[in-house]
């Protein structure tokens, strides 16, 4: 059976090409204002890749209970290695999601003065390809990512490194998520991921192993996005629209819980995040469409530090 998507697509290519790049421009960034989503195809990154990176995923995340454990360190917050089942809730919501999670963060040399500031990354052992395809996909969508702020920063008309330029060396992070079958006692108001908004400036997210994200409409309703081959998801988040004064949208999504309680998910969304020193003040560009300034003055890195407490990974 052939799917088609049911947010709007575009083609990365045309970014590239003379001749559509405006048309591109504007594309992404009506999409963002509108809902805030959209799918990208010939992105860069290599199916191959993503299937590797599955595979690794599924070899750890079917390791016994104990030996996941050995790889969760309180002390980094959830923002390296595993995060255990049920840790992470959304924002406001009160019972956690069914779903466990690894962070990759960036790999900087060891004489870059930002590498002190963040936490090593965690390999397992039992699974010896994990780190090297990890970090393969992680460069992949940092190109691609950059690529996408790059042309949210036209649409913006601001210079076009802008944004790209504030995710430079950052703490950005690719999660690798398991949504495992559903237990038969789950607390009734338990959701694979709750309603939840993104925290970063935007996320991709890798092609999942099925379907069950949805996103709100403006009529309160919930639309499906379809895990489709070969296309990325792409939505903008809390940081980006801070920095836009509301005008590119931070929509709510949640994944819903499978038909078949036997059923298990993978996906692995890339957070692209600006680094903590970045002022996220609202851009005086935008006010022209949305108004006086609506959000307050903050840096990346408190904004972060309060959204962690708020989902549960810091306390």
């Amino acid at each position: 059976m052939l799917f088609t998507q049911t947010i709007p697509v575009l083609d990365l290519r045309d970014f590239y090409a003379d001749d559509r790049r405006q048309a591109f421009v504007r594309q992404l960034g009506s999409a963002l204002e509108d809902i805030g989503f959209f799918a990208i195809t010939h992105h860069g990154v290599e199916a191959t890749l993503i299937q590797a990176a599955y595979q690794a995923a599924q070899a750890f995340f079917t390791l016994p209970e104990d030996v996941k454990r050995r790889y969760d360190d309180p002390a980094l917050h959830g923002q390296r290695g595993f995060t255990v089942f049920g840790r992470e809730h959304a924002k406001d919501h009160p019972v956690s999601d069914l779903k466990e999670f690894w962070h990759v963060g960036r790999d900087l040399p060891p004489d870059h003065p930002l590498t002190a500031s963040y936490p090593a990354n965690i390999s397992p052992v039992e699974v010896p390809a994990f780190a090297a395809v990890m970090n393969q996909l992680y460069a992949q969508l940092d190109a691609c990512a950059k690529d996408l702020l790059k042309a949210c920063a036209l649409y913006l008309g601001a210079p076009e490194n802008l944004l790209s330029d504030m995710t430079r060396d950052s703490d950005t992070i690719l999660r690798v998520l398991h949504y495992p079958p559903i237990a038969p006692d789950v607390h009734p108001a338990s959701l694979r991921a709750a309603p939840h908004e993104d925290i970063n400036l935007i996320t991709l997210l890798c092609e999942a192993t099925d379907d069950g994200l949805e996103l709100l409409q403006r009529d309160g309703t919930w639309r499906s996005i379809r895990a489709l081959p070969g296309q990325i998801i792409v939505d903008s988040g809390d940081m980006l629209q801070q920095l836009t004064n509301g005008l590119l949208k931070s929509t709510t999504h949640r994944v819903v819980n499978p038909t078949d309680s036997r059923a298990r998910r993978f996906s692995m969304p890339f957070f692209a995040h600006p680094r903590a020193e970045v002022d996220l003040t609202p851009l005086q560009s935008c006010f022209a469409k949305t108004g006086g300034q609506r959000f307050p003055s903050i840096t990346a890195g408190a904004y972060l530090q309060q959204r962690l407490r708020e989902i549960g990974l810091v306390v």
